[in-house]
């Protein structure tokens, strides 16, 4: 699509995959719009962006306003004259942005829309204990993830996944819808599809400390979901005398002596399993972190704590 000018907006990992799938297919990318550089590491050195990252390897200008608003980005946007801009895990555009172009702008959200409209859907599809999900592409409107939709494609969630591996799965698979999107635009062929009112609709907001607190009082099932999605990052934690213990995978337990103790309850042979209890049964915890330590499995852990 060499035709097409294309300003490509995003900044984490999420969405090198759908530059570089942009790029690889010839896309005529003329700028890349990304969060300003951030100290990053005990050194606190400025880093830049994944997304700054990759478009300076490919020789594609980069901007970084720390405000949207502000009339010398703008008129720098404006004077690249793009006619199709693309966001992926961007912030939120104010309407002098996402209505410059043409052609329009267009956002790639990790959910079947209208549900789990928000920061955060990939976590909350598997905290939910959903079986499915999948990537969406859609043209921004005033409310954040509320236009027309252009393109769905469906991806399952396994029981195995947690969010790290569903994350590159959904990089991938919306990399790839980002790219069939882009060039649909340019054949002026695709669809404009209004979403459906949701009664009750699944909203998938940001992830705070407090959303990873795990509560005992659950089933055994919305432990391990809250787990998987919130692992490897940041992860679901507990209290475990009087330390913060982040817990990244568990394992329901039917097959466990029922004893009368109340839930969060501990019990462990202080070698091979550190059971907690639910309301309906046990899990048993297989990797976690304990507050001043690092990362480490069951066993090794045992070895050396003194429960």
């Amino acid at each position: 699509m060499p035709n097409l000018r294309i300003i490509f907006m995003g900044t984490p990992e999420f969405a090198v995959g759908s530059l570089q799938e942009l790029v690889e297919a010839n896309c005529n990318v003329v700028a890349v719009v990304t969060a300003p550089d951030k100290p990053a590491g005990r050194g606190q050195s400025m880093a830049a962006s994944p997304v700054k990252t990759y478009a300076l390897a490919q020789n594609i200008p980069v901007l970084q306003p720390e405000k949207l608003k502000n009339v010398d980005f703008l008129a720098e946007l404006r004077a690249y004259k793009a006619d199709l801009q693309v966001v992926v895990a961007f912030r939120m555009l104010p309407e002098v942005v996402w209505n410059m172009p043409p052609k329009g702008t267009f956002n790639l959200h990790a959910s079947l829309l209208p549900d789990y409209r928000g920061a955060a859907p990939i976590n909350w599809a598997i905290i939910n204990g959903e079986t499915e999900t999948g990537v969406t592409t859609f043209f921004i409107e005033q409310q954040i993830d509320t236009g027309n939709v252009i393109f769905q494609e469906k991806e399952p969630i396994f029981s195995t996944d947690n969010v790290g591996t569903l994350y590159e799965r959904l990089m991938q698979r919306g990399a790839r819808l980002v790219l069939k999107t882009a060039q649909a635009i340019e054949a002026g062929n695709y669809p404009q599809i209004p979403q459906t009112a949701v009664a009750v609709p699944k909203l998938a907001p940001k992830i705070f400390k407090e959303t990873g607190e795990i509560d005992w009082n659950g089933t055994a099932a919305s432990v391990q979901n809250l787990v998987r999605g919130l692992s490897p990052y940041p992860a679901a934690w507990t209290i475990l005398d009087n330390k913060m213990l982040k817990i990244y995978e568990v394992a329901v337990i039917t097959q466990f002596d029922e004893l009368l103790v109340p839930m969060g309850a501990y019990a462990t042979d202080h070698k091979k399993y550190l059971y907690f209890k639910t309301a309906d049964a046990w899990v048993s915890v297989l990797e976690l972190q304990m507050e001043g330590k690092k990362k480490m499995g069951i066993e090794e852990f045992l070895r050396g704590a003194r429960l």
